[in-house]
């Protein structure tokens, strides 16, 4: 039988433009994972196993050589913009398996300025190959010079033109999220901004003007992870939140038959994570109080709301329509500010995700709190592909 799991300690810096704080990874990881040791009250020592992720090439033991050497295993994972989450699930799947009483996970980036390429190096194979390959054959659109905003800008053009969403639809999700992070600390925005001010901001790729796309940015988060053996040793029940499920989901072949920018984004690998990480957790999405979802771009919050079972298939403009996903509303997303306000450096994201969420079960997430929040679900997809969706409960 699997050992429940625990997050018990989370931190991460605050998420910066790159280039405007002088610091290297070793210092990123350990104010990261000081304040997530400080959150748990326990040792650097008592740690058994560390996962660290990054896609721009931070190595784990480096990045964790300054918060201690204790001889521990140390892995380096790197899966896209999934990287963090897919820490996470392997920090969870060490203690899960009894391999482990206690697991760090930890997500770090330093980005440079501008819009994400296809990959790294000079092979002709990229992480994103297949994807974009499959978008310009089933339309007759050429490549552009920034894939990434083409690539989910064409996934919110399928959706106006096969059900009626419009360019407002994607533009009041930019406004939500900016608004949301007006009382987050650690975003790299703080400021809010007028529909008007969204709307008429530079265009990236139609419908994406800039405020609807997430920034590159520097910064780390930590969380532990512990078994329930470990919360009874350490009397850490209180402030204990369980990861009740998570899973992992990749392409399949569906994800390329009808050439639709809107499965080529992430749409199936999404949905087969959320159904899997709700069933074990034994919640469904109208259970959910509070989502932290992948908002890379406007388009993929609209289409990820499709996704989990918020709304219908070609459906998801009604939530914006009825502020569902809001204060106020059914659920609230991306109380955090999201990518597009937060901050969106790779290897973090889905960690200061699972920090975003510990908080707000807790009751600790200040001017942002979701009021009566007690199951969070947690979206993040790396291109590539992968999709990672957990669910928390407080523990019990």
């Amino acid at each position: 039988m699997a050992n429940r799991t625990f997050v018990v300690g989370v931190g991460m810096t605050k998420f910066e433009k790159p280039g405007s704080r002088d610091w290297e990874y070793p210092d990123m990881a350990k104010e990261a994972v000081g304040k997530a040791l400080a959150d748990a009250g326990v040792g650097y020592d008592r740690v058994e196993t560390a996962y660290a992720g990054s896609m721009y090439g931070a190595m784990g033991q480096r990045a964790l050589y300054e918060t201690g050497m204790t001889g521990i295993p140390v892995m380096t994972v790197a899966n896209a913009c999934a990287t963090g989450s897919s820490a996470l699930f392997l920090a969870r799947q060490a203690v899960r398996g009894g391999l482990a009483d206690c697991a760090l996970a930890l997500g770090m980036e330093k980005m440079q300025k501008g819009s994400l390429g296809a990959g790294v190096g000079k092979s002709k194979v990229t992480i994103i190959d297949h994807h974009l390959n499959s978008m310009v054959e089933g339309r007759p659109w050429e490549m552009d010079k920034a894939p990434m905003p083409q690539m989910f800008g064409n996934a919110g053009r399928e959706h106006m033109e096969k059900y009626g969403s419009t360019p407002d639809h994607y533009a009041w999700i930019g406004w939500k999220n900016h608004k949301h992070s007006v009382n987050n600390p650690y975003a790299q925005f703080q400021q809010e901004y007028s529909l008007d001010d969204v709307k008429n901001a530079t265009m990236i790729f139609d419908p994406l003007t800039k405020l609807q796309c997430s920034p590159t940015s520097d910064g780390a988060a930590a969380a532990l992870v512990v078994s329930e053996r470990f919360l009874d040793e350490h009397d850490l029940w209180g402030q204990a939140v369980e990861i009740a499920g998570h899973h992992i989901a990749t392409d399949t072949p569906d994800s390329f038959a009808g050439h639709s920018s809107i499965q080529i984004v992430g749409f199936g690998c999404s949905q087969r994570a959320a159904r899997a990480a709700m069933e074990e957790a034994q919640v469904s999405i109208d259970d959910v109080d509070v989502i932290e979802l992948h908002d890379c771009f406007s388009a993929n919050e609209l289409i990820t709301y499709e996704a989990l079972g918020m709304a219908g298939v070609g459906e998801g403009h009604k939530l914006v329509d009825d502020q569902a996903t809001t204060y106020g509303g059914k659920w609230v997303v991306n109380p955090s500010g999201g990518l597009i306000s937060k901050g969106h450096p790779l290897g973090a994201t889905g960690i200061a995700q699972c920090a975003e969420l510990t908080w707000q079960l807790r009751g600790q997430a200040g001017g942002r709190q979701v009021e009566g929040a007690r199951v969070a679900l947690q979206h993040n997809i790396g291109l590539g592909s992968a999709c990672a969706v957990a669910v928390y409960k407080p523990a019990s």
